[in-house]
């Protein structure tokens, strides 16, 4: 049965009766239902499996129940109804474009990326790290280019002619030296990790079957291989065409489940190896967008795939049967790694920026960005939009290894504080997983709506003793500075509730970093790095230290908009700009619109120098001496 241009394009209240599907898929009362009593998808994930395809059993189905805004199963593959003309038309036409000004580099890294097993795929994103980490889990790959025309037959992947013995395809051998974070990747893609059910319940068309208007029409010809033809406006990649299902009622588009493949190996590998957390959601996202670019998926299909990768990540780390499993994964490679690359695995995970794929934060914020609604059009007047968020319940596990020193609770706040926009009727599906923002997440809180006291440990390592949060921080909260460990920030941060610094080192790495409150320091140290430091309200420091670099001719590092109080347990602490200084010129290093008190010393950090203190009613200065 074809789709007429005329029953696609039906607006949604005319199509009611679309809504209704076959007997064992969808049905319209279980998206309704499910906040009130069906439970949450990390406590009923196991549900998803291909017996079961309506949003009352199936925890996926309804969790990707925001496609049923858009589009309304119908009884066969081709008889669905479009109820978002605009939305689905730019989904198709996203796909039409892409593939109409593909390269052929990019066509044949997209025969990569879908032939090669999706666990292989993810590893690049370990950058640095990626070589080590395929020696020790012994992981290999058969696929590593692309045929310059269609194969004869289909192409699947396996372990290649002299390999190393025990090697394995995808994450490599659960019997290696990575053994358990192997285990864990495939603990993540699991039995109940399938799409499988999605597409069976849903049946939206893959692109290559659509039109640009988002209509299925079948030819009724064959084409040399074999295959139904349709007309259609996406162009698979050539070297792919062979490797397309010829039964489309099996082979729906939402999801795409490379792309769920493909989101839980990268967050397993993120949460084993969290020293590239950013790097492992780049990757998922930039590989992702190859289901577009082969003609094979479109961007509904892709950010179904992650809505779905992503809830069962989070519920199958958060499983207590798997509690041992994680914690081994994640010490197995923490281990492995030190013995091979020193100990600070983090400054080696990120030491070849050139020749790393996504050792660039910039390009990586730009690869994801606009994949994460690929700029379909918004519908802004939605009850889910109009809602506050909340963050799906488990979902702060996902945070567990790549911030260590914070509690469920506050990782649940980063979450939150982080998510992106309501509007995409996709994101705003079944419990909102689409709207967690990991790749923003990694950097820190996004707002401080009450204070937050964040303790690191110095002699825990990792990222439990030193972090930067690079996101810009608003919020009528504040932040308060505990434990030995270092904390960075470097956002152009607005937060009103001050800044306190009771232990450690707080680090302000911009103008603005320490928001729009006043400062108090009781213990610590409060260091400048960055050229100018402004605070909008008052400086108290009780105890501890200031550090800041000064420079040459240039402007104060610190500048406090109401007053400075400075009590007689303080220290400030001068590093030295290597360049030459006027002996007789008091170079300024903290200016307020007053001064009470005074620094009990001064200690230079850079040798061959020593400083004498000078205090006026606005300025602190030192001048500097050789030693």
């Amino acid at each position: 049965m074809n789709l007429s241009r005329r029953t696609l394009l039906r607006a949604s209240a005319a199509g009611t009766a679309g809504l209704i599907a076959g007997p064992s898929l969808l049905s319209s009362a279980g998206v309704a239902a499910d906040k009130a009593i069906l439970p949450a998808f990390v406590d009923s994930y196991q549900t998803n499996i291909t017996a079961n395809l309506t949003a009352e059993t199936n925890a996926a189905v309804r969790i990707l129940s925001g496609m049923k805004q858009v589009w309304a199963t119908g009884t066969a593959w081709n008889t669905g109804t479009v109820l978002d003309e605009a939305f689905l038309r730019a989904n198709v036409r996203y796909c039409v474009k892409t593939t109409h000004e593909r390269t052929d580099a990019e066509a044949a890294r997209a025969f990569v990326v879908d032939r090669q097993h999706q666990s292989y795929s993810v590893i690049a994103g370990l950058g640095p790290l990626a070589d080590v980490y395929k020696a020790g889990a012994l992981a290999v790959t058969s696929i590593t280019s692309a045929p310059a025309t269609t194969p004869a037959t289909t192409v699947s992947d396996a372990v290649p002619a002299g390999a190393p013995a025990g090697s394995a395809i995808g994450a490599g051998s659960t019997s290696s030296a990575l053994g358990k974070v192997v285990t864990l990747v495939n603990t993540l893609r699991g039995n109940y990790s399938s799409g499988n059910p999605a597409k069976f319940a849903y049946q939206y068309p893959r692109p290559w079957r659509m039109t640009a208007d988002s209509e299925v029409v079948p030819t009724g010809a064959t084409d040399a291989l074999g295959y139904p033809v349709y007309d259609a406006d996406t162009i698979v990649v050539p070297q792919l065409l062979r490797q397309r299902s010829t039964n489309p009622a099996e082979d729906g588009g939402y999801v795409s489940g490379h792309t769920n493949a493909l989101y839980l190996a990268s967050i397993a590998l993120a949460y084993a190896v969290p020293e590239r957390f950013q790097e492992m959601i780049t990757a998922a996202y930039d590989l992702a967008e190859t289901r577009i670019v082969a003609g094979m998926h479109s961007p509904v299909d892709v950010i179904g795939g992650r809505i779905l990768g992503t809830a069962l990540a989070a519920a199958i780390l958060g499983d207590a049967a798997n509690a041992t499993l994680k914690a081994e994964a994640r010490a197995q490679a923490l281990a492995y790694f030190q013995a091979r690359v020193g100990t600070d695995v983090r400054a080696f995970a990120h030491s070849s920026p050139t020749s790393d794929g996504y050792g660039d934060r910039s390009r990586n914020a730009a690869i994801v960005k606009p994949k994460q609604t690929y700029g379909l059009p918004r519908t802004r007047n939605s009850a889910a939009s109009r809602a506050p968020f909340v963050v799906p319940k488990g979902a702060e596990v996902l945070l567990e290894t790549r911030m260590p020193y914070l509690d469920a609770a506050q990782r649940r706040e980063v979450l939150r504080t982080t998510a992106l926009a309501a509007g995409n009727p996709l994101l705003d599906g079944g419990e909102q997983w689409g709207r967690l923002d990991l790749f923003t997440a990694a950097d820190g809180y996004g707002a401080f709506d009450t204070t937050v006291a964040v303790s690191l440990d110095a002699a825990a390592g990792g990222f439990a003793a030193a972090d930067t949060w690079r996101n810009d921080i608003v919020g009528r909260g504040g932040l308060i500075k505990l434990g030995t460990g270092a904390l960075t920030l470097t956002g152009d941060n607005e937060f009103k509730g001050g800044t306190t610094v009771a232990q450690g080192t707080l680090v302000a790495a911009a103008k603005n970093a320490l928001g729009s409150g006043s400062v108090t320091v009781t213990g610590g140290t409060l260091r400048l790095d960055a050229e100018k430091v402004h605070i909008g309200g008052a400086l108290r420091l009780s105890a501890g230290t200031l550090a800041a670099t000064v420079r040459p001719h240039g402007a104060p590092p610190l500048t406090v908009h109401e007053e400075a109080v400075i009590g007689a347990r303080t220290v400030l602490e001068i590093a030295v700009e290597p360049k030459k200084y006027d002996r007789d010129k008091a170079v300024p290093v903290l200016k307020a619109r007053k001064i009470r008190g005074r620094f009990a010393r001064v200690v230079v950090t850079t040798p061959g120098y020593h400083a004498e203190l000078i205090q006026q009613n606005d300025t602190v200065a030192v001048r500097l001496r050789k030693s």
